[in-house]
């Protein structure tokens, strides 16, 4: 018998679903977006939960008004919670990408070193609130944070050729910079999630490459802007398919007047001439997610960025979302402040910051949690009230708004649940809640400098201060007299079990 599979959401839009969902909530959309339109960017970047390391009266003596001027304006035409909307993620939870340092915009100072608008994320272990930093960045490498991982702008993510992803004047460009313009992108009734691919020459990997996920239609005119940025009229430049995996294409055309098309180049050049060539940015080698999840029926036109959805305006009418799964706190799908208990319905509220079932006696109360401390049946109240605490429906929710930074709306939903100004008990919301506070003390010490790589990483040097600064940053650890003879049986053997005993 011939197996039958059902057609399933693929990966990559169900973390983008969740990402839309909860990364930037339309709090901080509307309180971002009215202090962008007073002028006041800084607010706008407090609200985005965007820091800023630019001293523009130190900028100004060191390069001059002119260069000031430019900075300033491109300070007020940002949307930081636009920027955060667009900003590189990884899976499986859809959070930032880490220690990125993204070129935002490039200046020309009186001296011979360009200067990059940059906007960074920070290390893994440092990423409580899922907060960014603006600063600006010169490529002569002078005053550059040594304690961030990459401190240089990462040519794969840059935005310098993508302003209308964080530039407000400019969103008009995303409708055609994306290829939503004409193209036609309903999927079929039979199978709802598969997206329309583009006819594009063969290439070395056209597996890899004829992926949903790739903007192969767009790569010719994208390569033509990249070059143009470079200095070159005509050339070769590389599209990054996977981890060890490089398309080297040939911008070619028969002159200026007529519409460019790339090919695969005949002869592979050798690595290090491919590794020195232009990379395509992943922001113009990849569909929009929100082109994909329009074009999949994942997500309404209302619940875009009011920017993006403007752009999109064409494409979010002829697609239609699709019905999916009831979302929400457990308090919108059954009422936990109503129980049927013993053929009443009982109810359950604030009583000195915590719930109560107030329709019992407390000294019943008193005797059914002695009943419980001994193994016996609660009462469907009793019940109900460590549900909350214990098992709550609305925690998934609470976890991703943590996840994602939103402490706010976390809390909201909390407050949803159990009222304002509950006392939590020990469980799992708790712990959610005290775990994010401990892990933004991290994020303090990291933006202080006080701490400039993981704790845990001194532990590779022998468990002393002198093992880290002897391996260097970003090198593994030389084997000496200093090292524990358990890591030199496991740095000396060639066949090392993951899991065992030395």
């Amino acid at each position: 018998m011939a197996h039958h599979f059902a057609n399933t959401i693929p990966s990559h839009l169900l973390m983008w679903q969740r990402v839309r969902e909860y990364a930037v909530p339309p709090s901080m959309i509307d309180t971002a977006t009215a202090r962008r339109a007073v002028g006041d960017w800084a607010g706008a970047c407090a609200a985005a939960r965007v820091d800023t390391d630019l001293d523009l009266r130190a900028v100004r003596d060191r390069h001059g008004s002119e260069l000031v001027n430019h900075l300033r304006a491109d300070l007020r035409r940002l949307a930081p919670d636009l920027l955060r909307w667009h900003m590189p993620r990884i899976a499986p939870d859809g959070r930032l990408r880490s220690g990125l340092t993204i070129s935002l915009s490039r200046y020309r100072s009186s001296g011979a070193t360009a200067l990059h608008l940059v906007v960074r994320t920070p290390p893994a272990w440092a990423d409580a609130g899922q907060r960014m930093s603006l600063a600006l960045w010169e490529e002569s490498g002078v005053g550059f944070p040594r304690h961030h991982p990459h401190p240089h702008p990462d040519r794969r993510f840059r935005l310098d050729l993508h302003r209308h992803l964080w530039d407000a004047g400019r969103c008009g460009e995303l409708s055609w910079r994306c290829g939503a313009v004409g193209v036609p992108f309903l999927a079929p009734p039979d199978r709802p999630y598969a997206l329309a691919r583009a006819n594009v020459p063969d290439l070395p990997d056209r597996s890899a490459v004829h992926d949903c996920s790739w903007a192969s239609a767009r790569w010719a005119a994208e390569g033509e802007l990249l070059l143009g940025a470079e200095g070159l009229p005509r050339g070769a430049f590389t599209v990054r398919l996977g981890t060890r995996s490089r398309a080297v294409l040939e911008l070619v055309a028969p002159d200026d007047s007529h519409v460019p098309t790339f090919r695969v180049l005949r002869e592979a050049p050798p690595p290090q001439e491919v590794a020195a060539l232009p990379m395509l940015p992943e922001a113009a080698a990849r569909v929009l997610p929100d082109l994909e999840l329009l074009r999949a029926g994942l997500i309404a036109s209302e619940r875009l960025h009011p920017l993006v959805a403007t752009a999109l305006a064409a494409a979010a009418s002829v697609a239609a979302a699709r019905p999916g799964p009831a979302a929400g706190p457990a308090s919108q799908r059954s009422d936990p402040h109503r129980v049927e208990c013993r053929g009443e319905v009982h109810r359950i509220a604030l009583r000195d910051g915590a719930l109560t079932a107030i329709d019992h006696d407390p000294a019943q109360l008193r005797r059914e949690e002695l009943l419980v401390a001994l193994g016996g049946p609660a009462l469907p109240c009793l019940r109900a009230i460590d549900a909350v605490h214990h098992d709550p429906e609305a925690l998934p929710a609470v976890r991703e708004r943590l996840g994602h930074g939103d402490v706010s709306g976390a809390l909201n939903v909390v407050e949803g649940l159990l009222g304002p100004g509950a006392v939590l008990r020990d469980g799992p919301l708790r712990e959610e809640l005290e775990s994010a506070a401990v892990r933004r003390i991290d994020h303090g010490l990291f933006r202080s400098g006080l701490v400039a790589v993981h704790p845990a990483a001194g532990a590779a040097g022998g468990g002393n201060a002198s093992g880290l600064g002897h391996a260097g940053p970003g090198r593994r650890p030389r084997l000496d007299r200093r090292t524990p003879a358990a890591m030199h049986l496991k740095r000396s053997s060639r066949e090392r079990p993951r899991t065992g005993l030395a």
